[in-house]
């Protein structure tokens, strides 16, 4: 059993997010930001977001306030030093906030313990339900973060299922699933809240639970990339349908990766998953994804899986995402491409958009902002003519402006999919 000491903030009452010049080499920060949307990705204008102490809960830091887009301001927030989360320490690496929102027709939301890392943005998504639907009242406590909290070590399973073990595989070819279906607890438990989680917010939350987000980049690459792969193994032998249950993935370290309902995430952990989540490890003359298992390196020990804290320190040496990767699982592991994503228009075309691109491709992607617009009216809406002009790169800049990504105004790979994830969302949305 470890003893853990939490991250208490010295200061309790004053904002401890403002920089002033002689806390420069002093005080360390995070940073903050918060999305309101209704269940459809609707965004929720002029909520209210109350910002507090874990622990503390009148202790009000900041008061913010939505806009169109259902965005807050991005503030800064005390956080511990930064070298606690860049190796084992007893000392907790983040701080823990409360953030409260309420928004006018909708029943409060609460989360406890949202946690911020020094020198990230995390991003704290709040899906509010409208008054009357269901509680009264929406309330999420985040637990300890995996490296930092006292979890079950992973059940060792074999890499590559027989079919014969899991039962017939449905999926001919690995395809990214537009929803998993997560039980929140081990496979038994009968109590336990099936969850509908599109696929890529389910993996952002699975990596901002189970890695920090402090870490080397190619570090996070080779965790995501080793996350995406286990989790498509469930998908494409429907591990635990053929087992007689009816969800995905568990949230259980023992049998699968910590998912936390109502947790926040870390924008680039976020835009490493937008960039990565087509992908998944192979190995020569196997279809099925690789189901990559690892442990913290730390408290639990795994030989021949892939460390945590050995893949941190792989990436402080220069290591690329592929390179870990081999250096765990050996050196005839590769990364592939699923040839489908389910639930999207059309597939990625392999090339970016951009001034001077034309076509249909061109066209499919302005009606889709302009569908978007509709609902998120910070968008400009374009010319419908299969011509990337400036009108057509602005609408992408504020796009991506919006959702949290580099305001590049160019559709690459991980615009396209938020592009059409988007639009196949306010599509929805209007039909209901």
């Amino acid at each position: 059993m470890y003893l853990f000491k939490s991250y208490v903030p010295k200061q309790k009452v004053v904002n401890p997010y403002r920089i002033y010049p002689a806390q420069m080499d002093t005080q360390n920060f995070g940073r903050l930001q918060v999305r309101c949307t209704t269940e459809n990705l609707a965004p929720i204008e002029n909520a209210t977001v109350a910002i507090s102490y874990t622990g503390v809960p009148n202790s009000t830091l900041e008061q913010l306030t939505t806009d169109a887009s259902g965005l807050t301001e991005e503030i800064e927030l005390e956080a511990p030093p930064i070298d606690y989360s860049l190796a084992p320490s007893q000392e907790q690496p983040y701080a823990t906030y409360t953030i409260q929102v309420n928004a006018e027709g909708f029943a409060p939301l609460t989360v406890q313990g949202a946690e911020v890392l020094p020198e990230v943005t995390a991003l704290q998504e709040s899906t509010l339900r409208e008054m009357g639907t269901e509680e009264d009242k929406s309330l999420y406590v985040i637990p300890p973060h995996t490296l930092f909290g006292d979890y079950p070590p992973k059940i060792a399973e074999a890499e590559i299922k027989d079919t014969a073990e899991s039962g017939e595989i449905v999926l001919q070819n690995v395809v990214i699933p537009e929803f998993v279906v997560v039980h929140d607890g081990p496979p038994t438990d009968t109590s336990a809240t099936n969850h509908y989680v599109r696929f890529r917010d389910y993996i952002k939350n699975v990596a901002s639970s189970e890695i920090y987000a402090t870490w080397p980049e190619a570090t996070i690459q080779a965790n995501i990339l080793a996350i995406l792969s286990f989790t498509l193994n469930r998908v494409f032998t429907e591990w635990y349908r053929n087992q007689g249950y009816n969800f995905t993935v568990t949230s259980s370290t023992a049998f699968d990766h910590k998912w936390i309902p109502g947790r926040n995430i870390y924008s680039n952990i976020g835009l490493a998953v937008d960039q990565l989540f087509v992908n998944y490890l192979s190995r020569p003359n196997v279809k099925q994804p690789i189901l990559t298992q690892y442990c913290d390196g730390y408290q639990v020990q795994c030989p021949n899986w892939m460390t945590q804290w050995g893949s941190k320190d792989l990436g402080d040496q220069g290591y690329s995402a592929i390179e870990i990767i081999r250096h765990f699982y050996g050196n005839d592991m590769f990364i592939n491409t699923a040839p489908q994503v389910a639930g999207v228009p059309a597939s990625w075309p392999g090339q970016n958009l951009n001034i001077g691109a034309s076509g249909g491709n061109v066209r499919m992607i302005q009606e889709q902002l302009n569908r978007i617009a509709d609902t998120y009216i910070a968008i400009p809406k374009v010319a419908v003519n299969g011509q990337y002009d400036e009108r057509t790169a602005e609408a992408v800049r504020t796009f991506q402006q919006t959702f949290n990504m580099p305001a590049t105004g160019i559709v690459d790979l991980p615009t396209w999919y938020r592009i059409s994830g988007i639009y196949v969302a306010v599509t929805r949305m209007a039909e209901l």
